[in-house]
């Protein structure tokens, strides 16, 4: 099952902290993972959606040791025979090649690749339509681009790489607000206002980015000509949604409109904490400044667990700022979370001086917020 709105989700959790230690981080973790896997272990799916979630139980099972969640991953990669989803120019079914390239990483065989490997091979002789990129909406950067990075990275072909590295530009050159630093979800979102008058900027659609972003650079070689672009759109996102952060450590669905969406929501929201913990964790960021955003992120998202471990405020599939129960969860959206706290739990384990190893050095500059976290109320008064 992908997801459901619950009317009477029942009460949030009591027990867990919101401390950013090992233990802490984990027994949110595990709660979460616990409560989502009976919902999708007998129901593999192939889709985008599931494709998240998949990434998040990978990282969840090495965080937690719990070789569980990688087997019910294996098998639904046994159950697709390691295929692609059945549209092949549609960047959403290729999200699931980011699953299987991660269960190669651990047990290599070429044979998982193969089918992967033929479907883009065709796509790469496909002449590009001028009138609109391949890659024609922010999602698909998290969809398709880290695909074809971790399979020229796997296979040692440069070509998935060049063709990642060209699309992603295109997309970027069409999508790219330059004022926000964040992107339009689609070129029919470019002049939309929201009700203050603020440009229409959606929050899972910029997630998707970020975290799209991360796993392009986990398998980026670190001394290729193309890493610095990906890293200083990072940096750029993580500063722009800093200065958004709501004062529960959550954002909104609709990034400029806080008060016409005072829900948090929350699958947005961890990709953000996952993308700038692994920034993090990886001295991408500076540990001064976005520590203490991952921090009050992290909070923020564990106190969306419901006691049975539902996480909350999940707004379903859309393409757009939308007003949703807090009841709302989806399966992308526990992905998300899982993979937010894999990283978290490194920063937690490590400390301070781990993450700002790179601080000063010559070739990191210093992100700078020149403004506070703009408020926003959260109308769920219960605390874990």
């Amino acid at each position: 099952m992908a997801g459901d709105t619950a009317e009477d989700p029942g009460y949030l959790a009591v027990g867990l902290s919101t401390e950013l230690t090992p233990l802490a981080v984990q027994t949110a973790m595990r709660k979460v993972a616990e409560w989502q896997v009976p919902r999708i272990s007998s129901t593999p799916g192939q889709s985008e959606w599931f494709a998240a979630l998949y990434m998040g139980l990978l990282a969840a099972g090495e965080t937690l040791r719990e070789s569980r969640y990688r087997e019910v991953v294996f098998q639904a990669a046994e159950a697709f025979h390691w295929e692609l989803g059945p549209r092949k120019t549609n960047p959403d079914d290729q999200t699931i090649g980011q699953v299987y390239l991660r269960l190669n990483e651990a047990a290599p065989d070429a044979a998982h690749l193969r089918p992967m490997r033929e479907e883009f091979d065709e796509l790469m002789g496909t002449p590009d339509d001028v009138a609109k990129p391949v890659w024609w909406y922010c999602d698909a950067l998290f969809m398709a681009p880290p695909a074809w990075a971790g399979l020229a990275a796997q296979t040692g072909d440069e070509r998935y790489l060049a063709y990642m590295d060209r699309e992603w530009h295109v997309t970027a050159d069409h999508l790219w607000d330059t004022q926000e630093h964040l992107f339009v979800r689609d070129a029919t979102y470019l002049g939309k206002r929201e009700k203050n008058g603020r440009k229409v900027l959606w929050s899972r659609g910029n997630g998707w980015v970020m975290g799209g972003l991360v796993n392009v650079l986990r398998v980026l070689p670190p001394g290729d000509r193309r890493r610095a672009f990906y890293v200083e759109k990072l940096r750029a996102m993580a500063t722009a949604l800093a200065r958004l952060q709501g004062a529960d450590g959550l954002w909104r669905s609709g990034l400029l409109d806080a008060t016409d969406y005072p829900t948090p929501e929350v699958s947005g929201s961890s990709f953000y904490v996952y993308a700038m913990a692994w920034a993090l964790n990886n001295g991408v960021l500076d540990a001064e400044v976005f520590r203490p955003v991952v921090e009050r992120g992290w909070a923020g998202l564990v106190r969306q667990i419901y006691a049975d471990g539902r996480l909350g405020s999940v707004q379903p599939g859309g393409a757009s700022p939308a007003v949703f129960p807090a009841g709302s969860s989806w399966v992308f959206g526990s992905g998300a979370f899982l993979l937010a706290g894999s990283e978290v739990n490194t920063l937690a384990s490590h400390g301070h001086q781990a993450v700002s190893r790179t601080k000063g050095s010559q070739s990191e500059n210093r992100s700078v917020i020149s403004k506070k976290p703009r408020p926003s109320i959260d109308p769920r008064k219960e605390m874990v």
